[in-house]
């Protein structure tokens, strides 16, 4: 039975039912709703509004319909319009008039929306600690692969000398600013709606602190409209999903491109690949690709969520009713893309003669080789790197690399240069000397990886 169904003169057309009905996604809050009801009737009870032994009646009985649909005694109707109605009713129909006293001082629209921060903020608890766990096992490779030197890269050609675990700290800072931004967006959402009505609140004498309380919220929200409308928190709540996927998919690039024969940096664990269906010696990083491919449409769950709301008149809109898929695809989105992710790259192994190898072949040190020249000959910086770039056009020429380049074709080109060139272009100490904070010397990756460590044990990111 409709809730609404006193002001028809005849039944919905049951194509009007199946179009309406959200319970094949709202389902999921079904414990959040009951915990919502029960703080409703404990408040209604209290304040006198409804019977204290109703109030208590009514609080037992959604207890045991909480615990027979937890163990499956209950099921959910699927024909029943959303998951607010189905509890109601199931609540009527084993209490009787008592049941129908629930709704007292209530609408669905505030209903929906206590419902849904409370959903999304377990959600979201869940997600900052499987990004922890992420940020953890970055570090921890970062730190073991302090010192292996490997090409950095801009425009995807080789350029100067980092090191894997300076590379992977990258990641981790980006990680510790998606934790940042979930926390935010949590901050923001911790306000109860419960109690704003339709729109315009109640005349019952509800104490909203109360009800605030009771969810562990830290307040009630101030404006009944604002209450019943406001989307804010799941849209922050996609794009800080969003964003995540897209520093997700990044290292998912770079993990498939290292895995390649091409660059054959890393190897991913048998476990967290695949094969082909014809080519025998394939070994697939299809598990990467598809935490690549999924971005897309988390960021796609986002634009839907913005689109929906950027033309709604204050206050509820049925429009509104989208805003769950949506939201609720980019959280399990990013939740199933981080569960394999974390154990794949504790697993990878990484080919430190392969990345060294790569470091040797590119020109890389060239910048170090002009720094030579202007730190400890005194040539200015523009003149050093014109000489730079006319040893490396000989190296090309010769087949050679700037390691190998004999000392006389140095001072051929610049009589500056004496045996020290040789030390001061070592990727070694190219890597090493650049000490500076922020840069990949192996002591500054180890500190960066204790530092952030440090941050996430502490919470305080």
């Amino acid at each position: 039975m409709k809730l609404w169904k006193g002001r028809f003169k005849k039944e919905a057309d049951p194509r009007t039912n199946d179009f309406n009905s959200s319970i094949a996604f709202d389902s999921r809050m079904y414990r959040q709703d009951i915990e919502g009801s029960i703080a409703h009737a404990t408040m209604l009870g209290r304040q006198g509004i409804i019977d204290e032994g109703e109030s208590m009646k009514i609080c037992v009985e959604l207890g045991k319909i909480l615990e027979d649909l937890d163990s499956g005694a209950l099921a959910i109707d699927p024909d029943a319009e959303d998951i607010h109605t189905f509890v109601e009713q199931e609540l009527t129909a084993r209490i009787g008039d008592a049941g129908k006293r629930l709704h007292t001082g209530r609408s669905r629209n505030d209903q929906v929306a206590l419902d849904i921060r409370l959903t999304l903020r377990e959600d979201c608890n869940g997600l900052l600690r499987q990004l922890k766990d992420l940020g953890r096992v970055l570090c921890q490779k970062a730190d073991q692969y302090s010192g292996a030197v490997m090409p950095g890269y801009t425009h995807m050609q080789r350029a100067q000398p980092v090191t894997f675990g300076h590379h992977l700290m990258a990641y981790a800072e980006m990680v510790l600013r998606d934790i940042s931004r979930f926390e935010d967006a949590l901050r923001r959402m911790d306000l109860c709606p419960l109690g704003s009505g339709a729109l315009a609140g109640t005349t019952y004498p509800l104490e909203r602190e109360l009800t605030a309380k009771l969810l562990g919220f830290t307040a009630p929200t101030q404006n009944s409209l604002d209450g019943v409308s406001d989307r804010d928190f799941c849209a922050e709540i996609a794009f800080a999903a969003s964003l995540c996927m897209v520093h997700l998919s990044r290292l998912c690039e770079e993990l498939v491109l290292w895995c390649s024969w091409e660059f054959k940096f890393i190897e991913l664990d048998d476990a967290y690949c695949t094969g082909s269906s014809i080519m025998p010696q394939k070994k697939n990083p299809d598990l990467a690709e598809l935490i690549r491919g999924k971005s897309g449409r988390v960021i796609g769950d986002l634009t839907a969520l913005l689109t929906m709301l950027k033309g709604l008149p204050l206050a509820y809109n049925k429009d509104m009713q989208e805003d769950k898929e949506a939201v609720f695809d980019a959280v399990d989105s990013l939740k199933l893309c981080l569960t394999p992710l974390i154990p794949m790259l504790e697993t990878m192994k990484v080919l430190e003669g392969n990345m060294r190898k790569a470091a040797a072949g590119g020109f890389i040190n060239a910048t170090d080789c002009a720094d030579y020249l202007v730190s400890l000959k005194g040539l200015p910086f523009r003149d050093a790197y014109k000489i730079t770039g006319e040893l490396v056009a000989l190296c090309l020429d010769r087949g050679l690399t700037l390691e190998t380049l004999p000392l006389e074709e140095y001072r051929r080109v610049c009589p500056a240069f004496d045996e020290g060139v040789f030390a001061a272009i070592s990727l070694e100490k190219c890597v090493g000397g650049r000490k500076v904070l922020g840069g990949p010397a192996p002591e500054n990756v180890k500190a960066q990886a204790r530092r952030v460590l440090d941050l996430l044990e502490r919470g305080n990111t």
